[in-house]
């Protein structure tokens, strides 16, 4: 049975790969920590990859907040409407070397839930507990 967040044959460990390759090259990667849209307009949980990248390659996390996204295009809508959004970058989070005496897949839970905590400081956004669900594609 095929990974349910796989698209297009590539299995999101894939991804995780190429931008380990692209941060150890000095460049920039930007990633989604919550993995998909909120339908609910709240924060959600973040998923561990970010958490991955940053404790494997010692790469700051730059926390961004984006605000307005809901208006600019709703859930549902093909194409965007025309509405201001708000971008709003928080301090560098610096992971390398973090030792908390947690096993390993604790470490990237407290990282990423530290990740979506500073995102959500920047945002004002109510937090939600749970993972975020992608929206269902149209027919």
């Amino acid at each position: 049975m095929p990974c349910p967040r796989m698209v297009q044959g590539v299995r999101p460990v894939d991804h995780l790969q190429a931008a380990e390759r692209v941060l150890g090259e000095g460049r920039t990667f930007g990633i989604h920590p919550e993995g998909t849209r909120s339908l609910d307009g709240r924060l959600h949980r973040g998923r561990t990859g970010v958490a991955w990248l940053a404790l494997t390659t010692g790469a700051p996390v730059v926390p961004v907040a984006l605000t307005g996204t809901d208006r600019l295009q709703p859930v549902g809508r093909r194409l965007p409407r025309h509405h201001r959004i708000t971008v709003e970058f928080g301090r560098p989070l610096h992971c390398a070397g973090l030792d908390i005496g947690m096993r390993p897949a604790q470490v990237r839970r407290f990282v990423a839930d530290e990740i979506i905590g500073a995102i959500g400081g920047l945002s004002g956004q109510e937090r939600a507990h749970d993972h975020a669900t992608a929206p269902v594609p149209r027919a």
